[in-house]
């Protein structure tokens, strides 16, 4: 039995067969490949791509979404191991994941970190609490990483540009009004290493580094895949003759956990935001981001309405790679 916690332990050939499966799926989306099949959706965080691409896609393919919050429309979870349940939580994971097990063929949960403390955060203690005592595979819709997300990423930039290896792609922070989460980035990080892309990661300073698992991650990929790997605080420089500019706000790990500390950097970098000007430095490239975005915030009207923002595109895209994902899981349970 496998799981779907993140692309690292995916390899580049298993993730280009997810993505013709997702291509022959978004030319014929709906099917019976998943007749008589329920999975269980855990949310722990708000969700509107997620939820509803999942919910319709499982539809689509004649599957049963059983759509769960705990701690709102179902009871609250524990996840620490020999925890003393006298808190607000009404049920251990061991018993969820088992329960659910017996009840669904597949668990997706969606948990973001706690932003208190990273040393624990990047352990990843709630999906692999699930994972552990799960007997059905299991899909991450997102907590330190974001898997879904970058296969979606991946195939709109396949179906744009044909072959990605050699592109140069641009990971840039951009500017949010608080710390959010790493997931994305990381992701994104990861994905367009693995698949040979020469990658630049922008970001106003070493502060803003992502954590250092993925940083090697990235770096073992572009070895192994022949592409590239460079990190920049210089913007222009940065932006110059990229194929693709893809961007995240995202936290500085050093401030973990500490926002007002961390806004003494962050309110310096406004001037990060994605516009016009900085796209026009680039190769003609293509715009994305996971969304939700917010607009003369992150990225310009005038990039977001662009021939070349792609982000819808992208989020459309979510759709079909989840449906290969949980085919793939299938077949293999």
């Amino acid at each position: 039995m496998r799981h779907f916690l993140s692309t690292e332990s995916w390899s580049a050939s298993e993730i280009d067969s997810l993505l013709a499966t997702a291509g022959e799926l978004k030319k014929h989306p709906v099917n019976e490949r998943m007749k008589g099949k329920s999975v269980a959706l855990l949310f722990l965080n708000p969700s509107m791509r997620t939820r509803t691409s999942f919910q319709v896609g499982i539809g689509q393919m004649g599957g049963i979404a059983v759509v769960l919050q705990p701690g709102q429309d179902a009871w609250g979870i524990e996840f620490e191991p020999g925890a003393v349940m006298d808190g607000d939580a009404e049920e251990h994971v061991s018993e969820v994941a088992a329960v659910l097990s017996r009840y669904c063929d597949l668990i997706a949960i969606r948990a973001f970190p706690k932003f208190q403390d990273w040393s624990y955060d990047r352990q990843d203690p709630v999906i692999n609490a699930v994972a552990k005592h799960a007997t059905v595979p299991v899909i991450n819709m997102e907590t330190i990483v974001h898997p879904c997300q970058e296969l979606a990423l991946m195939l709109t930039l396949k179906e744009k540009l044909g072959l990605v290896r050699g592109r140069r792609f641009l990971l840039t922070w951009t500017w949010h009004p608080k710390p959010l989460n790493t997931a994305v980035a990381n992701s994104a990080l990861m994905i367009a290493t693995k698949m040979g892309m020469d990658v630049t990661l922008l970001c106003p300073g070493e502060q803003y580094l992502l954590d250092r698992r993925f940083m090697r991650a990235a770096k073992e990929n572009a070895e192994n895949a022949g592409g590239k790997l460079s990190v920049s605080h210089d913007i222009e420089a940065a932006y110059r003759g990229q194929d693709v500019v893809y961007a995240k706000s995202w936290g500085a790990l050093p401030y973990y956990g500490k926002p007002q500390d961390e806004w003494a950097l962050r309110k310096q970098c406004r001037h990060f935001m994605v516009d016009q000007k900085k796209m026009s430095l680039t190769d003609g490239a293509l715009f994305s981001h996971c969304l939700p975005l917010r607009r003369n915030v992150k990225a310009t009207d005038e990039v977001m309405d662009a021939d070349y923002c792609v982000a819808v595109q992208e989020a459309e895209n979510r759709l079909h790679v989840q449906k290969a994902v949980m085919l793939k899981l299938l077949e293999g349970k």
